[in-house]
């Protein structure tokens, strides 16, 4: 059986790394240097010499970007993306290196820094490669039964059903319940097969008979007086701990933690966008995308407005009240769609399949969402994003409010064109539920990464909306 050592696994790691990265400049030289041809300034082994510190180098920027850390629940988006950040790094301190030694070593002036860039590619291909063969392997074997963590619940809660899932859900992970300790359930109650071993007073004995690697503290909210007890037992057993904590009804998402002098404070939501730095990188790329997005949809605006002008009476753009950042209500921009009406129909439900107030135009732009195309301008004059939660009307934001938890924190950011529920498929006549679900996720994981995805996958699924009559 092969024995879960991640000290060992690690060290492993290290040596494959190391590999990885002298193969990669060896066939970066290769590349360079006898299939493009290039005239070569110094040998093989002249350029061999700068391995010496790029090894370590390399080596020290995986460890800080986290990758040996367990392979078990990092997914492989992540580590790609750190793999490529670490190789990136590496780069611009190798080439900054250059020019302070430029003076002293007189070789590095023939040294090419095209070789380098091509070091970087290539390095990125193999190590990801390799690695994705790794966690191939790893996941063969787990599935196999072997190289297992056996791990332990302590209290029964919607959190231990919620882990449960996971790890049933991804055998990959290589964990195995080996059962369930709580004060609550009868012993032999089972949860997908996991059972009720006893209550928690007999935790104590459990771990002195049995090898556990891992303990999962997933008590109920109400018995949280009970943790530090039981703290103190896993504490003095050695055995590896970590708390999943049952609070879902209350924090949904990602909390975030602060230290006030020693005090640690769990923050119920974490916004990215409440950060100076974040909301001056989000907004100018609002800025940058409206404007260049007017200058290419023009021609479509002008025909549009053609269109709309000349096949039904009333104005061109329909401006109606919505509710934005802080919840602060705007006036958005929209081609008008529909005959015009009175206040008092306008604010009638959402539009119903073959509605007769949509015109035949109407009903052509709203498909294909060229009808919110003006709302460009209000993401000039700060009123939306690109990207956000979609804005409602105050009438059906004082109905979701009470009807919806958590449906006012979208108002923490600013409301999008387009949204991460949007090219999910929650737009128009969709659960409202599940809309507020996606955008809640987009405002406490926002990166600019994150914003550029969504702008993409817009354009591949999002325009044509389905669900638009």
């Amino acid at each position: 059986m092969i024995k879960d050592n991640q000290r060992y696994f690690n060290r492993l790691h290290v040596v494959i790394d190391a590999a990885v990265i002298c193969i990669s400049y060896a066939l970066a030289w290769v590349f360079k240097f006898l299939i493009l041809r290039d005239p070569r300034g110094l040998s093989f082994s002249q350029y061999c010499v700068a391995l010496i510190p790029i090894v370590p180098l390399y080596l020290m920027l995986y460890l800080a970007f986290n990758l040996y850390t367990s392979k078990r629940v990092q997914g492989r988006r992540l580590e790609g993306s750190n793999i490529i950040k670490a190789n990136m790094v590496g780069l611009l301190i190798v080439m900054a290196a250059f020019f302070p030694l430029r003076d002293v070593i007189e070789a590095i002036e023939y040294y090419s820094r095209w070789m380098l860039a091509y070091f970087c590619v290539i390095n990125v291909i193999l190590e990801i490669g390799v690695r994705n063969l790794i966690r191939a392997m790893l996941r063969k074997i787990r599935r196999s039964g072997f190289n297992l963590r056996h791990l332990i619940f302590v209290g029964y809660s919607s959190a231990a059903e919620e882990f449960i899932d996971r790890i049933i859900a991804n055998p990959q992970w290589g964990y195995k319940v080996s059962g369930i300790l709580d004060d609550n359930k009868e012993v032999g109650y089972t949860y997908r097969g996991i059972a009720v071993l006893g209550p928690t007073e007999e935790l104590e004995g459990i771990l002195a008979e049995n090898r556990l690697d891992e303990i999962a503290l997933t008590l109920a909210l109400r018995e949280y007086y009970k943790l530090k007890r039981i703290v103190a037992i896993c504490e003095k057993s050695g055995v590896h701990t970590k708390f999943v904590p049952d609070y879902n009804d209350i924090i949904p998402t990602r909390p975030y933690t602060e230290d006030l002098l020693g005090l640690p404070v769990v923050n119920i939501r974490h916004v990215p966008l409440t950060n100076t730095f974040n909301m001056v990188c989000k907004r100018a790329m609002d800025i940058a995308g409206s404007v260049a997005a007017i200058i290419i949809f023009s021609p479509i605006m002008l025909v549009t407005a053609i269109l709309v002008k000349t096949t039904s009476k009333g104005p061109l753009i329909y401006k109606q009240e919505r509710v934005g950042l802080h919840n602060q209500t705007f006036q958005m921009y929209k081609f008008r769609s529909m005959e015009v009406q009175s206040a008092r129909a306008e604010k009638r439900a959402w539009t119903i399949r073959d509605d007769p107030r949509v015109t035949k135009v109407g009903r052509v732009i709203r498909k294909t969402s060229i009808d919110e195309l003006p709302q460009l301008f209000n993401i000039l004059r700060g009123d939306m994003s690109l990207v956000g939660p979609r804005p409602e009307r105050p009438f059906f934001v004082e109905k979701f409010r009470e009807e919806i938890p958590r449906y006012m924190v979208k108002h923490q950011v600013r409301p999008g064109l387009t949204g991460w529920a949007q090219v999910n498929g929650f737009r128009g006549d969709t659960s409202i539920k599940k809309r507020i679900e996606y955008d809640l996720y987009y405002i406490e994981n926002w990166t600019i990464g994150l914003d550029i995805k969504i702008l993409f996958l817009t354009f591949f699924k999002g325009f044509v909306n389905k669900n638009a009559y």
